[in-house]
């Protein structure tokens, strides 16, 4: 069985060599880059990625108001609840057409 100190030592020489093989194989990715922009032609510019473009969110027209209090609703989604209450007091959708 390995003592402490051994094990810290493997561990220290593990770290070193992953050190070194991370750094050697990020210098031939980065040759392996270099040479295929030269070969094609290509610019930092050529690589660099846009940023999504926002999706610009119309709002609907408001179809219906409540008079008493002026809130609208443009008729998509689910009815709000000043008006659910309306028409089940008797009122009609259409009175509160705009």
């Amino acid at each position: 069985m390995s003592s402490l100190k051994e094990l810290l030592a493997q561990r220290a020489a593990l770290d070193e060599q992953i050190s070194q093989t991370k750094d050697r194989e990020r210098s031939d990715a980065i040759a392996k880059v270099k040479t295929l922009m030269s070969e094609y032609g290509l610019t930092l510019a050529d690589l660099s990625t846009r940023a999504p473009r926002a999706v610009k969110v119309s709002k609907v027209a408001p179809k219906y108001r409540n008079q008493a209090t002026g809130e609208t609703w443009s008729g998509r989604g689910l009815q709000p609840k000043w008006l659910k209450a309306a028409i089940a007091g008797g009122a009609k959708l259409t009175d509160f057409a705009i």
